[in-house]
This record gives structure tokens, sequence and C-alpha cells, in this order.
């Protein structure tokens, strides 16, 4: 199951102790702060300025609001990009991930918003010939998603995992959140729940599609 061809956005490794340590800290806990009260992810002076310290010193941990959301994101859910399911069977697997990323969509809602909102943003003036920092790129969910279904190759043909791989990675995300709670008014338990019919009637499908007589 290979990836898109584009190249994610990681977070560098975070210094381990001492002051750059306690500054990166510093840093990346305002910004995340900051997300939380305005809906988008700040310049870099201006979490320099919450911060009390200088711009060059915030621009040495942050060269970007790319390199920003970055290493937010991987502070939000950093957790959920590392799990990998044992579970031997591939829908109560793909269900497990699901399950143990709720919370951190809960708890990090405003954080991955604002990380949609900054790809939207790039993506436009990137085809407007007006961006001037590195492009945000998303796509975890790809691996994670992959990961998931792994064991449902012995199941699916080639394309059809890959099939149920792609649609998966729709549901898997942010965005069916703001669907469902934007529009739709619900609460993130429905959300949830939703989320969770949609997986189970994306994989039924896949299995049923597998086992139809071909023409």
């Amino acid at each position: 199951m290979g990836h898109p061809g584009h190249n994610l956005s990681e977070a560098p490794l975070a210094p381990l102790r001492g002051v750059r340590a306690a500054t990166h800290r510093l840093l990346l806990s305002t910004a995340m702060q900051l997300i939380r009260e305005a809906g988008h992810v700040p310049a870099v002076a201006e979490v320099a300025r919450r911060c009390g310290v200088s711009r060059a010193t915030a621009y040495r941990y942050f060269s970007s609001r790319s390199a920003l959301i970055v290493a937010v994101m991987d502070e939000s859910l950093g957790p959920v990009r590392r799990f990998s399911s044992k579970h031997p069977d591939g829908p109560r697997r793909v269900r497990e991930v699901f399950e143990k990323t709720f919370p951190r969509f809960r708890d990090f809602e405003a954080q991955m918003r604002a990380a949609v909102q900054l790809s939207l943003e790039h993506w436009a003036r990137e085809r407007a010939g007006a961006l001037d920092e590195e492009r945000f790129r998303r796509g975890f969910r790809v691996r994670i998603m992959g990961d998931a279904i792994a064991p449902m190759a012995s199941q699916l043909s080639a394309s059809q995992l890959r099939r149920l791989h792609q649609a998966l990675t729709v549901v898997y995300g942010i965005e069916t959140w703001v669907i469902l709670k934007d529009i739709w008014g619900l609460s993130d338990r429905s959300v949830e729940q939703v989320a969770l019919w949609m997986v189970d009637a994306l994989i039924r499908a896949a299995l049923e599609d597998r086992a139809l007589p071909r023409r």
C-alpha cells in the first residue's frame, strides 16, 4: 500500500534537555494556546511576543508557520500516529484505531482545524504564485489506515484493498467532524457513532464486493 507521491511535513526532533528544551516547550505550548484562542495558526513572531522572547530566538526553533503547525500536530496526535494495533482481524483493527483516535480529536479539535486552514491557504497561495513559506503537507492518515487494514490483504485484491484504503482515509480525519458538527450540529459522541457506522459500512461493502461474481 504505497503512499501518495507528495512528501509529508514532519517535525524535527525536539531538544531533550536544558534551556533549549524549555524554550521549545514554551513556544510550542504557547502556540497551541493561541490556536485555541484564535482558531488559526499564529505567525512565529506572534508566538515570540506572547512568550516574551525575541523573534530571532523563536525562528531558530520554528522557521515558519509550517514548522510550527507540524510540531503542534505531532504534539496533538503523536500517540495516535505511532499507535499500531496488534489485532489480527482487519475490521476489528480498523475500529480499534478509530476508537483510540476519537479522544485525541476531541481534545485537539482546534489544532486540527487550524492545520486544515493552513493547508488550504498554502494550496491557494501556491496556485497564485504567492506562497512565501514552506508548504504544509498533510497525509499521515494514509500510513495509519494502511497499517490498520494490512490483515485484509489476504481477503481483498490489490485494487479492492486500495479503494478501501482511500475510502477510510476520507472518514479518518477532522473533515468528518467539521461536516457533522458544523453542518448537522451533532455532538462529539454522535459524530463518533456516525464515523464508526461509515467505517463498518465501507468494510462490509469491500468484503461483499470481493464475493461478487466477475463478469
